[in-house]
């Protein structure tokens, strides 16, 4: 244990099993939101009070399998491997448990303390499904208690179950799953070799032993290191030419036969099934949504209705942090007496942090809705319709999994798609990802739709947006499968969750952690670039503009004017004189020389160094275009950055679409680059990549430019 009264619990459990339900019920407000080490998968953990034990819970990715394929699978298998918890949960779902037993199978191979959480015992109740509790205890050789997260009953004696297997007061017996006997036979003749090799102490003899046979990479390239690796790679032939001659098959096939069948026959001897199979509301919900004709339509309603709802519930919140921050950039400024330091905290932190800030209402209301469908059950039909349409440019429904967790970020949905079993399927896969809108360009569109459209019309506007970037994704996919990266896709097979309701703490966590990550990196990446792109903006000085400046104030203060006229005419210099000291700075200078490649796409100088910046994080174009529109536009009382753009004669609604076109479609960050070519392995596809999606920004944003002229 790592105190005399502390216990680490691992949760370890199947994607859609209520693993997170339960961890929010156990651990409540008391939660924190990481990385694990080296790798973008999430990493939730919490911690309670019980009888006197402080208890740390990590809730473990989602996972089918402990084969290491997917990042999520890498990170439970080394988590339980190194970290070493003092008790593994594995929550199952009641309601479907012989899927979830395959997990199950193989924590018994790993060998460490574990309990089963049976989860959703209400719904195994409601559906008068018969589960015969201390028969199946005797097969896994572990304990199985009874929960249901939704409704909070059985914490209690799982969490007694927890303190008790901590502190050895529970029996561990020996599970009942065993191998046909050349398999064992091999199993053990490889355990004996490993068992003395004092390298290999911090792993199950057994479970190595296992993985071995089952032909897995990481397991091979620890062992090869060793001098025993020679006995064990004589002892992995034989297994092998035995399995070739006995079955027709491999070992890693047969170990997966021999556990399946394990699982049969406990499910045939511990469960029973109520007689006659009814119809669930599950059914008839797939009935529609589900078919042919009507399931594409449905998918598309259900998406338009998230953006609706996100910006018409966002819209007034967005307005009245505006105001706030309209407010705090009034009562800061007479207290900066200082003119620079003045224009930092105005012109660049409150504009372009501010400017970032205001839309977090919308990002958490579209995660909300996101979350929704993914834990109501409704995102694995939306792959399952897609599939169909997605087959017709060469890929299926698996690759848009992936598609739809770039709409929250890019970076994890590109590690996605490690699931892909094609290389050539998960290569074209990554290179649609970054056409997705990912949450950080959201506060461009609505930035751009609140100044240029109406609230009625801003949310179809957004939509099509997203639209565009999965047709661009899905024609690129096709471009490339009928080119260079010529193969048949692989069939799709995808399980179908049963619909829930999801819990509205489940939710609004979800929604909590990508509010909570926005904040981080406005507080952070987004600060420093605001800092940068005020002092490029502002400097170097243009001498000869600064005395006509100090030159006109001090006519204009001694003049015999009202003190209404001096502020009027004050504030109609400083409009005058700031844009002209703006295109002399650095900033200004880069600016005018992207300008000619960015002009027939209705773009100024202005906007080319937002999209530069741009490339640090989608989130800078706005904070840039603030900072900048502030320094060039404003006379020191602030203004809405949409109100400046609506109010900008250089600025209309064909260049709004114009932008966002090209902001949805050109360079993602640089951390999904560098992802992207960890991925690949190699930089020439991402620098094609690169080059292509500049490409068919450019010409893409140019049409919809000229078109947008063109009906104005």
């Amino acid at each position: 244990m790592s105190g005399y009264n502390e216990i680490s619990v691992a949760l370890a459990g199947n994607p859609n099993c209520g693993k997170s339900s339960l961890f929010n019920a156990l651990t409540g407000a008391h939660q924190k939101v990481g990385n694990f080490s080296g790798v973008t998968v999430e990493k939730h953990e919490g911690y309670l009070e019980y009888k006197g034990y402080h208890i740390r819970v990590v809730d473990l990715p989602g996972i089918y399998s402990l084969t290491p394929y997917s990042p999520e699978e890498i990170v439970t298998r080394e988590y339980l491997i190194k970290e070493c918890p003092d008790v593994v949960v594995n929550v199952v779902e009641g309601p479907n448990l012989e899927r979830n037993l395959l997990l199950t199978t193989q924590l018994m191979e790993l060998e460490v303390d574990f309990l089963v959480a049976l989860n959703m015992i209400d719904e195994v109740q409601e559906k008068g499904i018969v589960i015969e509790i201390k028969q199946l205890q005797k097969l896994l050789g572990c304990h199985i208690i009874p929960t249901s997260a939704k409704k909070s009953t059985g914490l209690d004696s799982l969490l007694d179950h927890i303190i008790r297997l901590s502190r050895k007061d529970i029996e561990i017996r020996k599970n009942k799953l065993f191998f046909r006997p050349e398999l064992e036979a091999a199993v053990e003749k490889i355990t004996a070799l490993l068992a003395h090799q004092q390298e290999l102490a911090g792993f199950n003899a057994r479970w190595l032993a296992i993985k071995l046979l089952e032909n897995d990479r990481e397991v091979y390239h620890e062992v090869q290191q060793y001098p025993v690796w020679v006995k064990v790679e004589l002892a992995l032939q034989g297994a092998i030419r035995d399995a070739d001659r006995l079955h027709d098959s491999e070992p890693e096939i047969l170990i997966t036969e021999d556990r399946h069948a394990f699982i049969k026959g406990a499910m045939q001897e511990c469960v029973r099934q109520p007689g006659g199979a009814k119809a669930t509301p599950t059914d008839y919900i797939d009935m529609v949504v589900l078919n042919r004709v009507l399931g594409l339509p449905i998918f598309l309603l259900v998406v338009w209705a998230i953006f609706q709802l996100t910006f018409s519930l966002g819209a007034p919140i967005m307005s009245g942090l505006q105001l706030i921050f309209g407010f705090i950039a009034t009562a800061i400024g007479p207290l900066l007496p200082n003119e620079t330091l003045r224009s930092i905290v105005i012109d660049g932190i409150i504009a372009g942090v501010g400017g970032v800030l205001v839309f977090l209402p919308n990002i958490v209301l579209l995660f909300i809705g996101l979350s929704f469908l993914e834990a109501s059950g409704y995102m694995a039909r939306a792959a399952f319709v897609i599939d169909r349409l997605m087959h017709r440019f060469g890929l299926h429904g698996k690759s848009f999994i992936p598609m739809i967790t770039g709409f929250g970020c890019s970076i994890p949905a590109i590690m996605a798609t490690r699931t892909l079993k094609s290389s050539t399927d998960r290569l074209v896969t990554i290179m649609i990802i970054p056409f997705m809108s990912c949450g950080a360009k959201l506060p461009v569109y609505v930035l751009l739709t609140a100044a240029f459209f109406s609230p009625d019309v801003a949310a179809n506007v957004m939509f099509g947006i997203y639209l565009l970037g999965i047709a661009v994704g899905l024609w690129t996919a096709w471009l490339l499968k009928s080119t260079v990266l010529k193969s048949d896709s692989e069939p799709f097979v995808m399980e179908l969750p049963p619909y829930r309701w999801p819990t509205l703490a489940s939710v609004l966590f979800q929604a909590k952690v990508k509010a909570l990550m926005y904040l981080k990196k406005a507080g952070t990446l987004i600060l420093s670039a605001v800092i940068i792109i005020w002092a490029v903006s502002n400097y170097p000085r243009n001498e000869a503009l600064q005395a006509k400046l100090s030159a006109e104030t001090a006519r204009i203060a001694a003049s015999n004017m009202g003190e209404g006229e001096k502020k009027a005419e004050q504030k109609e210099l400083n409009l005058r004189i700031k844009p002209e000291q703006l295109e002399y700075s650095l900033a200004g200078r880069a600016g005018k020389v992207l300008e000619p490649l960015i002009r027939p796409l209705g773009f100024d100088w202005r906007i080319g160094i937002a999209l530069v910046t741009g490339l640090a994080a989608k989130e800078v174009v706005v904070s840039t275009l603030g900072t900048i529109y502030a320094i060039g536009q404003s006379d020191g009382t602030p203004v809405e950055l949409k109100s400046i753009l609506r109010h900008d004669t250089s600025f209309s609604r064909a260049t709004a679409l114009s932008l966002m076109v090209f902001v949805l479609l050109y360079i993602p960050c640089v951390a999904a680059i560098g992802v992207m070519k960890k991925e690949v392995g190699r930089w020439r596809p991402v620098l094609l990549y690169s080059a292509y999606s500049l490409t068919v920004a450019w010409v893409l944003s140019f049409v919809v430019y000229r078109l947008a002229l063109l009906f104005a």
